[in-house]
C-alpha cells in the first residue's frame, strides 16, 4: 500500500512543478489600467459601445485614451466619469439615450392582412408579406425585441412594442433585433416623438393603419423652432432644435406624434368656508 500512495505523491509533485514552470514561462502581464477600467464598466457585453463587450472596450481605452469614455449606454455618465478619472482625461458628454418605437399601429388602428400560424417571431413573419399588417414598415408585434432585451425594459402591447423609458439602458440590442428598422434610439431628453415608420402617400396610409402620418405638413407649420420637417412624406424631429412643446402633437390630425411629458394634474382650489352664523343670528332663533 506505501508504494503506491508514495508514486501517487511523487507524480502529484512533478504535475505541481511542470504548472509551476509553465505559469512562468508563459506568464502574460496584465495590465493594470485595464483591469481598473474592467472593473468599472457594468459587465452587460451588450455590445452597445462598439465593441465586442466590457473586456474589448476596456483594452481599447487602456490602449488609446484619446478614445471617448462615454460610449458605455449602460453605464451612463456616472461609468463615463470614473473611466475618464482611471485615465485621468475629460469624461465628455454621456446623454442618456433610450429605445423609441416609431410606430403606433396597435390592433384597431392597423388592418391585418393574414393570420399568421408559422413561427412566432418578427423576422419569420416577415418572409411573408412583409409582416401580419397592411402597413409593411411598421411593428410586427411578436416580440423579438422583447426577447432579445435583457432588462425587461420592452414589451408588445396591444399588438405593438412598447418601451418601458425607466428601465431602457439605450443599449439598442432591440433595434438591431427588429427587422423592420421601427425601434431606434434617441436622446431621452426628447419627450415628443413621432411614432411612425411608413413612407407611403397620405391614401395609401391611411388605409393601412389610421395612426399613421400622412405627411400634411401641419405640424411642420405649427413648429415655431423648425424642429420638425417633413421629408419623403414622413415627418421628423431634429432632437437638437426640439424645444418638447408638443404644439405639432396637438396640430397632428391623426395622433402619429405621441407627446410623452407628463401632465401634473390640476391643483384643485379650496372651497370656501362656510361662515360661522352671527351671533345676533343665533339669539333671534334662540
Amino acid at each position: 500500500m506505501i508504494i503506491p500512495v508514495l508514486i501517487v505523491v511523487a507524480i502529484g509533485f512533478v504535475c505541481a512543478a511542470i504548472l509551476t514552470i509553465a505559469s512562468k514561462v508563459f506568464y502574460v502581464p496584465v495590465d493594470e489600467t485595464f483591469a481598473k477600467l474592467r472593473a468599472e464598466l457594468p459587465g452587460a457585453n451588450c455590445g452597445a459601445c462598439g465593441y465586442t463587450g466590457c473586456d474589448d472596450y476596456a483594452n481599447a481605452l487602456a490602449a488609446d485614451h484619446s478614445l471617448s469614455c462615454s460610449l458605455c449606454p449602460v453605464g451612463g455618465a456616472d461609468v463615463a466619469a470614473a473611466l475618464a478619472d482611471v485615465l485621468g482625461v475629460e469624461a465628455g458628454s454621456a446623454d442618456k439615450e433610450v429605445a423609441m418605437v416609431m410606430c403606433n399601429g396597435t390592433k384597431d388602428a392597423a388592418k391585418t392582412i393574414m393570420e399568421y400560424r408559422g413561427v412566432q417571431t418578427c423576422k419569420a413573419a416577415k418572409q411573408f408579406f412583409g409582416g401580419l399588417s397592411a402597413c409593411p414598415h411598421g411593428c410586427i408585434g411578436l416580440g423579438d425585441c422583447a426577447a432579445a432585451c435583457d432588462f425587461d425594459a420592452i414589451q408588445i402591447c396591444d399588438g405593438v412594442a412598447v418601451v418601458n423609458r425607466d428601465n431602457c439602458v439605450g443599449c439598442g440590442v432591440c433595434a438591431k433585433t427588429c427587422p423592420n428598422s421601427v425601434i431606434r434610439l434617441q436622446p431621452a431628453k426628447n419627450l415628443v416623438v413621432v411614432q411612425c415608420n411608413s413612407t407611403e402617400k397620405g391614401a395609401a396610409v391611411r388605409k393601412a393603419c389610421t395612426n399613421g402620418c400622412i405627411g400634411c405638413m401641419k405640424c411642420q407649420k405649427a413648429c415655431k423652432f423648425e424642429a420638425i420637417t417633413v421629408e419623403n412624406n414622413l415627418a421628423k424631429i431634429d432632437p437638437e432644435k426640439c424645444k418638447n412643446c408638443g404644439l405639432c402633437a396637438k396640430e397632428c390630425p391623426t395622433g402619429a406624434i405621441n407627446n410623452m411629458r407628463v401632465k401634473k394634474a390640476p391643483v384643485k382650489k379650496a372651497e370656501p368656508k362656510a361662515e360661522a352664523p352671527k351671533a345676533e343670528e343665533a339669539k333671534a332663533e334662540a
